[in-house]
């Protein structure tokens, strides 16, 4: 699946509310995300307009190891096919 391109980081980080990641603290303009689900995990991303790609793909394949999918799976449940 492709990718957004326009993707900020607090869209990411709206998305990932479906996989139980809350924002649990922000230093700067980065924001720090936790779950418990499937054991605790942490995640930080930048709070830009656009995130690069390649940092929302690293983003992505962490979560998707974490949560034992795909990359393109997880990106199915959190963009779809109608974006």
């Amino acid at each position: 699946m492709r990718l957004p391109r326009d993707l900020s980081g607090a869209d990411l980080a709206h998305a990932l509310k479906t996989f139980g990641y809350r924002i649990t603290r922000q230093t700067g303009s980065h924001l720090r995300l936790t779950t418990s689900e499937h054991g605790e995990h942490h995640l930080t991303i930048p709070q830009h307009d656009a995130l690069r790609i390649g940092t929302l793909s690293g983003v992505l394949a962490d979560v998707a190891v974490h949560f034992e999918l795909s990359r393109d799976e997880l990106a199915e449940r959190l963009f779809g096919s109608g974006r």
